[in-house]
């Protein structure tokens, strides 16, 4: 068995020499810190206040009185120290160090085996202990000292103490303490016996980002301070010892005799020169001034104008130290203004058009590029020549501007004829007063024809009671707010005309079409073509969805789409599409304008001629309650599309009193001396109302009815209209409780859809009892676009439902079956030939689909949108059946 000898204690022993030493040298700096720390405070806090000069301030009883509590505090201290200080030795540093360990190994080492040494067993136990004991003394690591001290500084004195002296070396001067030495006379004026004191500080601009000198700190010679920089200067001592020249300010000193000399001096470096200090301790600089140089701005080039008019104008700016603001200051270059038209007259005057300048978020101002984004086409100027100029601003509120650029102020373009007449006769308004009779004549010029200038007969009402106000306004005059009113007035319209509130996706993209050719032909921008070009993109997208819906929602025995220049028809996809859309891109990006016209010519025809296929599913068998539904709701819309239409009418007898009753070019679906096709009573008959249709078609003439014209008939027309509209809203609200998708968020929104048509009814009928045809004419207008959105969105409920249902064989049996039938029920020929020599099933549901029909044939007769080949095939069948 290995013995413990005491030579293996002397080398454990010696092992522990280093962590041993380390341990009492912290127990040693524990003993400084907790003994001095009181002394240490008192000592900061003394230098820290004759740092910042607080003896040269105080009166002389607060310094004594101070003075003797400083000298307390530190007798205290150095009591306080003798006290609990204590010089570790070797013995208390091995205890702590034994302590740090488990078990007390030190101790164990040290002790001899107090009974059982003669017993061999017990012997061995003991040395065994000792090994153990021995290899936890060779791992020992020294003790780290303790040196917090919060117990016994509750306050947190000592902080206080640092706290003030860092301040002090931050903002104070060490030179203030040998000041105390000084006033051990008693009187502070004595303490400056050594002679006068002084402060001095340079503070430039903020802008700058230069830090403030303490110009004590500063040796005599060259100093380069930024203009503008503030000097300060404190005079300390007996008045009149020091005295301070300067000639960097600029102001010229003047000299009173009777006045006490000045001890604080304040004044901003303007321009080279000196700045001295004269007196004991003088000393002076040779101050050069840093110039602030004054902004640079330049326009990069010509504005970049987007199809929608939105201009964007480059522009760099820089500065020595950084642009704060800028701006860009429009005006009418009037001396360049065609002065023909209604830009003859002198234009009323209008303050100049001031911008602000985008300015970098983040970053260097110093220098930098941005660009001047903004809108102008509704400001009057636009499309007129002005003249442009950008000012720059910096800190120091020196300005640079640019050099004058004439240029025309960019706006929108309108390629619809009647909404550019429309925008060029709010332009000659805006320009000056006396040029609303003028516009008003143009306007009736233009809008002489309306089928032919509008595509609805509201956009045509609209703009006739904005002429009748630019007549009342010439008449009576008007001020600039009403002024500014009709513009807005007419700039809607105009945008309504151009791009908005059409009646369905076809006439967007055609819309769409017509403007890009238009702009490639009048040699439109790169940037304005792509921007149209992506326009047409998004309206033939929509249009192919929403034929997609409606070929779903086909009943058996609707006609397919024919084509109507060509009469043959075409199948294409949605990606054929897109490949010729892309093609056209290409010729326009190619720069071949002629073929990519072309092409888009033929795109035209191919969309007039194209035929979706048509499923054959859900064509056959009875209507599910989604189908009844959408079926419902059109018959709904077409009922809400004539009510309108009637009511249209009667307005336009309104506005035109010579007329008699019902006489009017395109009073369509009215009896009298033009209308044809259905009596001022609303019903539609195939005796007299035929014969007023054809004379109208065939010259124009007919003869009036007698009484039509009468204000009593008039008024029980209008409560006609009214009962209508009441009933057509009952209607609805029975369909409403029938709608189909209840909890689907399509269904969801049908209903919210029909919600707002029902409130918009409600207006209408109210409207109509009133006599208000032209609000009666806007809520019915809202009600018929609220009954569009509810098919929308039924539709796209129908579409989910069928994504997950799979027809059966006996409906696909059938589907085919009710195919090969003709509308009276009777089976197609064969081989496919159209006639049958069957009888009609002649059944109450056959009576009903045959006045169906019929009906359907002299709704279509009646639209003046459909061409005239086909109205007049329609109304050759009315002949015949």
């Amino acid at each position: 068995m290995v013995q413990f000898t005491s030579d293996d204690l002397k080398r454990t022993l010696e092992g522990l020499r280093r962590p041993l030493w380390l341990t009492r040298s912290g127990m040693r700096a524990e003993g400084l810190v907790r003994s001095l720390w009181p002394l240490l405070t008192v000592i900061l806090l003394a230098l820290g206040a004759a740092m910042m000069g607080l003896h040269e301030v105080l009166p002389l009883e607060a310094i004594w009185g101070f003075v003797g509590l400083t000298v307390a505090g530190a007798i205290w201290a150095f009591v306080y120290a003798a006290r609990h200080w204590s010089w570790p030795s070797t013995a208390d540093a091995m205890v702590r160090l034994d302590q740090s360990m488990p078990g007390r190994p030190l101790t164990a080492l040290l002790d001899d085996q107090a009974i059982g040494g003669g017993d061999d067993a017990s012997a061995a136990v003991w040395r065994a202990h000792k090994r153990r004991m021995a290899e936890r003394v060779a791992r020992a690591q020294a003790v780290p000292a303790d040196l917090r001290v919060s117990s016994r500084d509750p306050y947190a004195l000592r902080y206080v103490a640092v706290l003030a002296f860092g301040v002090s070396l931050v903002f104070g001067s060490v030179w203030r303490v040998g000041t105390v030495a000084e006033m051990a006379s008693g009187n502070q004026g004595s303490a400056l016996s050594a002679g006068p004191v002084w402060e001095g500080w340079a503070e430039p601009p903020r802008y700058t980002g230069k830090p403030t000198l303490y110009l004590n700190d500063l040796a005599e010679g060259p100093l380069e301070l930024p203009v503008g920089t503030l000097i300060t200067m404190r005079l300390y001592g007996e008045v009149g010892a020091l005295t301070v020249t300067e000639s960097v300010s600029g102001v010229a000193a003047t000299a009173d005799a009777e006045a006490s000399p000045l001890m604080a001096f304040d004044f901003k470096v303007t321009q080279d020169g000196t700045m001295a200090i004269d007196g004991p301790g003088a000393r002076s600089w040779d101050v050069t001034v840093r110039a602030d140089q004054a902004p640079e701005i330049v326009i990069l080039g010509l504005p970049e104008v987007a199809a929608m008019g939105e201009m964007r104008l480059p522009f760099a700016a820089k500065d020595d130290y950084g642009v704060e603001a800028g701006e860009a200051r429009i005006m009418l270059d009037l001396a360049s203004v065609d002065r023909s038209f209604g830009l003859t007259p002198d234009p009323d005057a209008r303050p100049e058009v001031i911008v602000p300048l985008p300015m970098p978020i983040s970053g260097d101002r110093a220098a930098f590029e941005e660009n001047l984004i903004d809108d102008f086409s509704e400001h009057p100027w636009a499309n007129l020549p002005v003249i442009v100029a950008m000012t720059a601003l910096d800190a120091a509120e020196q300005q640079a501007q640019t050099a004058p650029m004439q240029m025309t102020l960019p706006g929108r373009r309108f390629f619809d004829p009647t909404a550019a007449a429309i925008i060029e006769m709010r332009r000659d308004i805006l320009w000056s007063r006396s040029n609303a009779r003028r516009a008003a004549q143009v306007l009736r010029a233009v809008s002489y024809v309306p089928e032919e200038a509008f595509r609805s007969e509201t956009t045509a009402l609209r703009l006739r009671k904005l002429i009748g106000r630019m007549e009342t306004y010439a008449r009576y005059g008007f001020d600039e707010e009403n002024q500014n009113a009709l513009a807005q007035d007419l700039w809607d319209l105009a945008l309504d005309l151009e791009e908005g509130d059409l009646e369905d996706a076809r006439e967007r993209m055609k819309r769409a079409q017509e403007r890009l050719n238009e702009a490639m032909k009048n040699g439109a921008s790169d940037e304005e073509i792509a921007e149209l070009m992506q326009e047409l993109r998004r309206a033939t997208d929509d249009f192919m969805q929403q034929l997609q819906r409606e070929q779903a929602q086909r009943q058996d025995g609707q006609e397919q789409q024919q084509g109507q220049q060509q009469g043959e028809s075409m199948q294409m996809t949605q990606d054929d599409l897109q490949r010729m859309m892309d093609r056209i891109q290409e010729l326009m990006e190619e720069g071949r304008m002629a073929e990519a016209e072309q092409a888009l010519r033929e795109l035209q025809e191919m969309m007039e001629n194209m035929q979706m296929a048509e499923g054959q599913q859900g064509q056959g068998g009875q209507q599910s309650p989604g189908e009844q539904a959408m079926e419902g709701l059109a018959e709904t819309l077409r009922d809400q599309q004539g009510l309108s239409d009637q009511a249209f009418r009667d307005l336009q007898e309104q506005f035109n009193p010579n007329a008699q009753a019902g006489e009017s070019q395109q009073n369509e679906g009215r009896n009298g001396g033009q209308g044809r096709g259905e009596s001022h009573e609303g019903q539609q008959g195939e005796g007299e109302g035929q014969q007023d249709r054809q004379s109208g078609e065939q010259g124009g003439g007919g003869e009036q009815r007698e009484g039509e014209g009468n204000e009593g008939q008039a008024e029980s027309q209008e409560q006609n209209l009214a009962e209508r509209q009441q009933q057509l809203r009952d209607e609805l609200r029975r369909q409403e409780g029938r709608m189909p998708g209840r909890g689907t968020p399509e269904g969801d929104a049908a209903r919210d859809a029909l919600g707002r048509a029902g409130e918009a009814m409600d207006q209408a009928e109210q409207d109509l009892r009133n006599g208000d045809l032209a609000e009666a004419i806007d809520n019915q207008s809202q009600a018929m676009e609220a009954l569009r959105d509810s098919m929308r969105s039924l539709g796209e409920a129908l579409a989910q439902e069928e994504r997950g249902q799979q027809p059966g064989q006996g409906q696909q049996q059938g589907d085919q079956r009710a195919n090969n039938r003709d509308p009276l029920g009777r089976n197609q020929g064969s081989n496919g030939a159209t006639g049958s020599d069957e009888q009609a099933d002649l059944n109450d549901d056959a009576y009903g689909r045959a006045r169906e029909l019929l009906d359907e044939i002299r709704r279509r007769s009646g639209e003046a949108a459909r061409p005239e080949a086909e109205r007049d095939y329609l109304n050759r069948l009315l002949d015949r059946f």
